[in-house]
């Protein structure tokens, strides 16, 4: 994959969707769904879920407490939720980031993300898909699965002071087979993390690699 042609596609795509889009849903408490193949401009609730049927085009898809879902071929620009999880399908183009505070982030097959992945406490999992900027969590795994290149880096923050009786849990990072990230992967906490031989990655700081040549990591 080309970086120029890899940005390309993604200013493309977000200059278009806008200029097709036609009608704004927007409520307070309701879920909304959409019509397969429909256009959009914004969707936007705040207490609701939100499924994006096949081959939508919208602009900014927003809600404070409910999940998205974002079928297949879909497009849009900016994807974000407070408390609730973001699945995205397969071959789905997204102009902008794509974030949760309290929920896990998935993306499928074929999938092109051109902003940052981001989430507090949530998974974050990728397969076979492009993200063009960074990936960030504080308290969530991430597996950047078979496939997936990631242009940005890898920022596992800090977490804010809390009292625990208990240790914090160690944040597992999975770099699968034939995945990339190009920028560094920065740990201010304790992390495992786990790289499939066959990937590639930039700088390391904070972690000590530990590689696997099966098709999943260790579970230990």
């Amino acid at each position: 994959m080309k970086k120029t042609a890899f940005v390309l596609s993604f200013a493309l795509g977000a200059l278009a969707v806008p200029a097709l889009a036609s009608d704004d849903i927007s409520k307070v408490n309701g879920s909304i769904r959409t019509t397969a193949g429909g256009t959009y401009r914004d969707l936007d609730t705040v207490n609701g879920s939100i499924t994006v049927d096949a081959g939508v085009k919208a602009r900014n898809i927003e809600t404070v407490n409910g999940s998205i879902r974002i079928g297949d071929n879909a497009e849009a620009v900016r994807v974000e939720t407070v408390n609730g999880s973001i699945r995205i399908g397969r071959n789905v183009t997204l102009g902008s980031k794509v974030e949760t505070v309290n929920g896990s982030i998935f993306s499928d097959h074929g999938s092109h993300i051109g902003g940052s992945v981001e989430t507090v406490n949530g998974g974050i999992g990728l397969v076979g898909t492009a993200v063009a900027k960074d990936i960030e969590t504080v308290n969530g795994d991430i597996t950047v699965g078979v496939g997936s290149e990631v242009q940005g880096g890898i920022h596992v923050k800090r977490p804010s002071f809390s009292l625990s009786l208990t240790a914090p849990r160690k944040p597992r990072v999975i770099i699968g087979p034939n995945a990339v990230v190009h920028g560094e992967l920065q740990f201010e906490r304790e992390v495992v993390l786990y790289v499939h031989r066959s990937a590639r990655i930039g700088n390391v700081k904070g972690a000590t690699v530990q590689t696997f040549d099966s098709d999943t990591a260790p579970q230990n």
